[in-house]
């Protein structure tokens, strides 16, 4: 799966997502790329930690509706500002699963001219 633009990453991450595919998911990121899947947690770096990352993101079975708050392109790097939220499903506990926050990504144009997520922060605006 290709991306064009960098408006349309947040859509294909959305969708990606909320289908259950995970190799989508980490189809999204440069194999060197960086996440940091929870508030204060540590990065981790690279698609088998990214895989693990989203892959327990994935068991709580919710569904995430993502938008995209601004891009700032400078050559082949991106900023982007989102907006998420993930309702429905469960947490190991089995409370139901309600979170929102505001993201921070850097992406990087590929030699083929898609885009590639290479730094994603989830949770870096609240």
């Amino acid at each position: 799966m290709s991306v064009e633009t960098t408006r349309q990453l947040h859509p294909t991450w959305e969708k990606a997502f909320n289908d259950g595919e995970i190799e989508a998911l980490v189809a999204l990121y440069e194999p060197e790329a960086t996440l940091i899947p929870q508030p204060g947690s540590s990065p981790v770096t690279g698609h088998a930690a990214i895989r693990e990352a989203l892959g327990q993101l994935l068991g709580l079975k919710a569904q995430i509706q993502l938008r995209t708050a601004a891009v700032v392109e400078s050559g082949d790097i991106a900023l982007i500002y989102g907006e998420w939220a993930m309702t429905g499903g469960a947490d190991p506990d089995g409370n139901r699963v309600e979170m929102e926050a505001r993201s921070t990504e850097i992406v990087r144009r590929q030699a083929d001219g898609s885009w590639l997520y290479i730094l994603d922060d989830p949770f870096s605006r609240g």
